[in-house]
């Protein structure tokens, strides 16, 4: 399991100016809703947008705290 708060730490590890708003999806804290909005993601295609994200949650994804995220990435203009 993990919080939302530590759940958008990991993305902005990764991405630091990314604004992140993480929603429990079951009450378990481990199905998310992930909407994540950057100026990383300009000129990048969806695919590779998710793959940065989950670039970030991989080692949650790999040791279970998280199970399943609902990804919606959004371009920023610098």
């Amino acid at each position: 399991m993990i919080g939302n708060d530590a759940l958008a730490a990991l993305i902005r590890r990764l991405i630091p100016d990314a604004r992140v708003d993480v929603t429990d999806r079951t009450g378990t804290m481990d199905h998310f809703n992930v909407t994540v909005r950057s100026a990383a993601f300009s000129g990048k295609t969806l695919l590779q947008q998710h793959q940065l994200v989950y670039g970030a949650l991989r080692e949650a994804l790999a040791d279970g705290r998280v199970h399943a995220v609902e990804l919606k990435t959004i371009a920023m203009e610098e």
